[in-house]
């Protein structure tokens, strides 16, 4: 993890293209070469960010990020304030709430409840940047990661993201698409899945355990 403080303009040109002004900026790059770039404020979210994989350029006074698909990050640097970095070696991944972690289980026996014709091959699969919650085979040949929330926010999406683009390095898994599934997927979460080109679906965790819903139905 490395962690630079800066005075500086950012400039992002791909989909759309939009400019952050001279300000005092966290830049934060992780270790599987993500780039994001925070204010002190705004919570968790970053102002503008950079996915992996991309190449990352440092010259004198200014980054260039650039994505596969041509997406640039231009971090024009008038004055570095910190530049630290962190060693922090691979991370366990969260550990998932009674809920939660039972849901993964239920889906891992009835894959077919999220997509008619998937197949486990294996649960948590292990990667170098965090366990994917189910990897499956689909009726369509391919290989579909799952990442399994209780509620589905853009957090997740996001996560999956990084998990299908890595996956998709491995020659061995032929195509690689993802899957974000939970009890209640968010709107804008649904959106972001939709511009990622990921699925989603909605399950329900008291029919998966046989639970009659107590919702009325006229049949």
């Amino acid at each position: 993890m490395r962690l630079v403080i800066a005075r500086c303009e950012v400039d992002y040109a791909g989909r759309l293209d939009a400019h952050l002004p001279l300000a005092t900026r966290l830049i934060m790059v992780k270790a599987d070469g993500c780039v994001a770039v925070h204010a002190d404020g705004g919570a968790y979210k970053p102002l503008n960010w950079m996915n992996a994989p991309n190449r990352l350029v440092e010259e004198e006074d200014r980054w260039v990020v650039t994505s596969p698909k041509g997406e640039t990050l231009t971090i024009r640097l008038h004055e570095v304030l910190s530049d630290t970095a962190v060693e922090m070696g691979v991370d366990p991944g969260l550990q998932k709430d009674g809920v939660e972690a039972h849901l993964q289980v239920l889906l891992a026996e009835r894959p077919h409840t999220m997509e008619d014709g998937l197949r486990l091959i294996r649960r948590e699969h292990l990667t170098d940047i965090g366990p994917v919650d189910l990897l499956c085979h689909g009726a369509d040949g391919a290989t579909v990661a799952v990442e399994v929330k209780r509620r589905g926010d853009i957090d997740g999406v996001e996560q999956l993201t990084r998990y299908v683009e890595f996956l998709r390095r491995d020659a061995r898994l032929g195509e690689v698409r993802g899957l974000f599934v939970a009890q209640q997927v968010k709107p804008q979460a649904r959106v972001l899945a939709a511009d990622r080109g990921l699925g989603w679906v909605e399950v329900d965790y008291d029919e998966l355990r046989g639970i009659e819903s107590d919702v009325l139905r006229l049949f």
